[in-house]
């Protein structure tokens, strides 16, 4: 999956939040300006057709407008980005990861208990 920029990715997740996965152009930027991130028209669209292109997004006409639709879930954005970090940073493995979290205070007492009885009720599913 290709990279994105972090405006890029704030445009996501504003599509991401939208009715279905979806935006009209001018929610787009209504939502822009709510978190103080307001950019041209140009640039807005320039960015969006970055994002068509490198495929997280498609374009829908609806008479003069444009619907933005995410082709790429959140969910599979946040599973390649951490696949990525898992490789490169940690060469493939997690527990490195976690222990990172868990020392360096990224991951609290309470979050560890959630992930251990998430993981407890995920191996008796198997």
């Amino acid at each position: 999956m290709q990279q994105v920029s972090d405006y890029e990715l704030e445009l996501l997740k504003i599509i991401w939040a939208g009715n279905g996965a979806q935006a009209m152009y001018a929610e787009i930027m209504d939502a822009l300006e709510k978190k103080g991130l307001s950019r041209t028209k140009n640039t807005v669209i320039t960015l969006l057709s970055r994002l068509v292109n490198k495929g997280f997004l498609k374009v829908q006409k609806i008479g003069r407008r444009n619907q933005y639709i995410a082709i790429v879930s959140e969910e599979q954005y946040r599973e390649a980005q951490t696949q990525s970090l898992l490789d490169s940073v940690y060469e493939g493995d997690a527990k490195g990861l976690v222990c990172t979290l868990i020392q360096g205070s990224m991951l609290s007492p309470e979050e560890y208990e959630e992930l251990k009885m998430y993981w407890e009720a995920g191996k008796d599913k198997k």
